[in-house]
């Protein structure tokens, strides 16, 4: 498995670095990305901490620990400036909160977070037809998510990225021991979402491919 979108205690999960890193590699994953959620106040505290655990924790020849960092409800007008920091700390791939209707994520933050760049646009929500057009033609990738809430909009998700052809990732948005998934959970998520078995395989490439370039 590789799954970029994990939180340890550093934001609101409940493991530390080192034991996120312990469970995932005995869970089988090849790499893990540690996400913790960040905002103007917070950006400088955290990834400088992730970039240093990543290079503690990551394991020759077993699991790749990669820092990344959550961009969470960030007002859309300063979405831009806090991606740009989130990289020139030393984040290697940067997610932004969207607009789950689990949340009262403020309207316009999709828009800005593809806008900015980000890497990942994680549980996007319902996202609109022009958003997910705007996300396939900058190379954002859509998220498909297995966290509870946040998954009720997996479907609409894979429709819109199906029709305007954004490229998919599956994330567990893990906040503890007992949220990571192997293999099998994600391809039935992805397959509740809709995806047939080429989609799915597709996923899959997609996340191997990030990790290639950022990881």
């Amino acid at each position: 498995m590789i799954d970029f979108h994990t939180h340890t205690l550093l934001s609101d999960g409940r493991l530390l670095p080192a034991e996120q890193a312990r469970r995932a590699a005995v869970a089988g994953y090849r790499a893990l990305g540690l996400a913790d959620h960040v905002d103007a106040s917070t950006i400088g505290l955290v990834v400088p901490v992730l970039v240093s655990a990543a290079r503690s924790e990551s394991a020759e020849g077993g699991l790749r620990v990669v820092p990344c960092a959550e961009l969470t409800h960030v007002r859309p007008e300063q979405i831009g400036r806090i991606v740009a920091e989130a990289r020139r700390l030393g984040a290697r791939i940067v997610l932004a909160h969207g607009e789950t209707i689990a949340e009262p994520v403020a309207p316009g933050t999709n828009r800005a977070a593809i806008e900015a760049g980000v890497d990942i646009l994680a549980h996007p929500g319902r996202i609109s037809e022009a958003d997910a057009e705007a996300a396939a033609g900058r190379g954002v990738y859509l998220e498909i998510t297995c966290k509870a809430g946040h998954s009720l909009t997996n479907g609409c998700v894979a429709a819109m990225a199906r029709k305007c052809g954004a490229k998919l990732v599956f994330g567990t948005d893990a906040h503890g021991p007992g949220d990571f998934a192997t293999r099998r959970k994600a391809v039935d998520v992805l397959a509740g979402a809709g995806l047939d078995d080429s989609e799915i395989d597709g996923v899959f490439e997609n996340m191997a491919a990030i990790l290639r370039e950022k990881g």
